[in-house]
């Protein structure tokens, strides 16, 4: 590591700890020539993923775009905040741990709605209608029968 002072390229490290939930190391040095102290940062380097959207037009993941969807679909349900970020952290996760470097818009819909279908059922439906398009009251319908098609058969 480069001393910021002097330029020299021989340091030693003083102190290390983790930070941001074990994503990213701090390390206090020394540099060994002029004796001044500096901290590093390491971090992961995430190759940056492409979401292919439905008119095939692409754009960098934003996982604030998800954060925002599942919000609105919360609002005013009893879902903390924690949860949603909990959400959002599980399909990043599962986004990044695909092999491949581009991800449908759909896809990542999907993700959303199974992990809203087990936190809160209101907002799936909420969910659901946007990213469904539902055509009209019967698509609507049906959709809500599967939903309570399958909250029956988890009773058993």
């Amino acid at each position: 590591m480069k001393c910021p002072f002097c330029g020299s390229t021989e340091s030693k490290v003083l102190d290390t700890r983790t930070m941001d939930e074990a994503t990213a190391i701090r390390r206090r040095r020394q540099c060994e020539s002029c004796g001044e102290k500096f901290t590093t940062y390491e971090r992961v380097d995430i190759i940056p993923i492409v979401v292919i959207k439905n008119d095939n037009t692409r754009e960098t993941f934003d996982r604030n775009k998800i954060l925002s969807g599942i919000q609105r679909s919360c609002n005013k349900r009893p879902v903390s905040m924690e949860q949603m970020e909990n959400i959002v952290r599980e399909i990043e996760t599962s986004i990044y741990n695909t092999l491949g470097k581009e991800v449908y818009s759909r896809d990542i819909g999907k993700l959303v709605m199974d992990k809203l279908k087990d936190v809160d059922e209101v907002a799936y439906v909420r969910f659901a209608s946007v990213y469904k398009q539902f055509k009209d009251i019967d698509s609507f319908m049906a959709e809500l029968a599967g939903l309570l098609k399958t909250k029956e058969s988890d009773k058993f």
